[in-house]
């Protein structure tokens, strides 16, 4: 699948601001299953220098700043992008799930030549701690000996069954072990308790942040999260790498789904942030986006 994706952010202040550092991450990722064809970002008021580069963990991260007064700053990201479903391999996710543990030892994870890209995803991290009682939840679906790719699987029906896709009803602290207890939130939301729940077992699990069709392919049904960025999972598997899970839509991730960013968290890959320099004391926040089929 070929698309156009159109990411705008607006930023209204009932004051002046006089001067504004922002950040953010838009530019797709160029991966086995996805290319970025062509990427273009506007700033308005136009930024006074702008600069990016890659970060630790390949993301394309850019920052701006603007100089000249003004009420509103639209920050707007236009990309073209082919997408086809990830391929995983059968056998590796058939191993037992204690093997997919980088940092015990003699395992499958431990002697993999890749295992070092997964160490920073084992740990909690600023957003997605691991408090009492999720490791429990979680081990509902990994008996000893499951295969990984079967157990993380029903994990991810699990969290799509017991959680409330609610808008509003949490914020970006919103901490794990109020997920738990509430089950409601958003994809972030979602995500981050995934994530926990595989750190919790010693797995590596890693927050991807990206983009879902606003318009499905014919037959398909369209996904929860499509008008704003959306977020998923990636639990490493040694042998194949990254297996991606959307919890919110209780599907492996296929050609409906583009990656710009992952990280450890959201505050890793927050697709446009910053600070500002003024007197307003009320200030509004629009996303809009748009992932339009090309073909």
């Amino acid at each position: 699948m070929r698309y156009r994706v159109r990411h705008i952010t607006t930023y209204t202040y009932d004051d002046d601001v006089t001067g504004s550092y922002g950040q953010f991450h838009l530019r797709p990722r160029d991966l086995d299953w996805q290319r970025c064809l062509t990427h273009e970002v506007t700033v308005d008021p136009g930024a006074a220098d702008m600069f990016r580069h890659i970060d630790l963990y390949g993301n394309t991260k850019s920052y701006f700043h603007v100089v000249e007064p003004h009420t509103e700053l639209v920050v707007t990201a236009t990309s073209e992008i082919e997408i086809e479903p990830p391929r995983y391999d059968v056998e590796a996710l058939g191993q037992p799930w204690e093997q997919a543990r980088p940092l015990v030892p003699g395992t499958a994870a431990e002697r993999d030549p890749d295992a070092w890209q997964a160490i920073d995803f084992v740990f909690a991290s600023t957003m997605v701690d691991i408090p009492p009682g999720i490791r429990e939840y979680t081990e509902v679906s990994f008996p000893p000996g499951r295969p990984v790719g079967e157990a993380v699987t029903e994990l991810m029906h699990r969290v799509y069954a017991d959680f409330t896709y609610k808008s509003g009803s949490t914020t970006v602290a919103t901490r794990v072990a109020e997920l738990l207890e509430n089950k409601t939130g958003v994809c972030q939301d979602f995500t981050h308790f995934m994530v926990s729940g595989l750190r919790s077992l010693g797995l590596a699990g890693r927050y991807v942040s990206g983009y879902l069709a606003t318009r499905p392919p014919p037959g398909k049904p369209r996904l929860v999260g499509a008008d704003a960025s959306h977020a998923w999972v990636g639990c490493w598997v040694p042998g194949n790498g990254w297996m991606y899970l959307d919890p919110t839509n209780n599907r492996l991730i296929d050609a409906s789904h583009a990656t710009v960013a992952w990280g450890r968290d959201y505050a890793d890959v927050t697709p446009v942030k910053g600070v500002i320099f003024t007197e307003a004391k009320k200030s509004q926040m629009k996303v809009s986006v748009d992932m339009a089929p090309l073909d």
